[in-house]
């Protein structure tokens, strides 16, 4: 299976990133391409959302599971429906003397052997392109709430 990691390092505690990226409603407001996340069901260790993206101004939408683990400060997802026939991974946040590694891990299958021959690497520079603008964006909003409280 096809698998992008990106990395970015936060100036903002581990603790209040991780609490942002799992405040995925609110990811319409500073990531460009997210047009909405809409909970579905919200549980005490997980949630189901559906999610309406644009890549290349097309839209996409999907169905998906993220489960939390707040000891470890990790957000792991996986998809229920939509486009892909996979696609999962996980968010991790490294804590650094107030400083936070954040890990966005995806691996995704179209389903489709033919089509991932045809654009495969477009494909997966798009996923990894995403992948970090989804990074960047969290980056920029957890920073800016740090220096608000202080």
């Amino acid at each position: 299976m096809p698998y992008v990691e990106c990395t970015i390092v936060v100036d903002a505690p581990a603790r209040d990133v991780y609490e942002l990226a799992k405040d995925q409603e609110r990811f319409p407001e500073f990531m460009p391409d997210v047009e909405s996340v809409t909970v579905l069901e919200r549980h005490a260790d997980r949630v189901i959302t559906r999610w309406k993206t644009l890549v290349e101004e097309a839209p996409i939408e999907w169905t998906e599971e993220d489960r939390y683990d707040d000891d470890a400060l990790c957000v792991s997802y996986r998809l229920l429906e939509g486009d892909l026939d996979k696609f999962e991974g996980a968010w991790r946040f490294e804590d650094g003397d107030g400083r936070t590694r954040v890990v966005l891990g995806v691996e995704y299958d179209f389903g489709v052997p033919t089509l991932a021959e045809l654009i495969g690497p477009t494909l997966h520079k798009k996923v990894q392109e995403n992948s970090q603008m989804m990074l960047d964006a969290l980056k920029r909003e957890a920073e800016a709430a740090c220096r608000e409280r202080r």
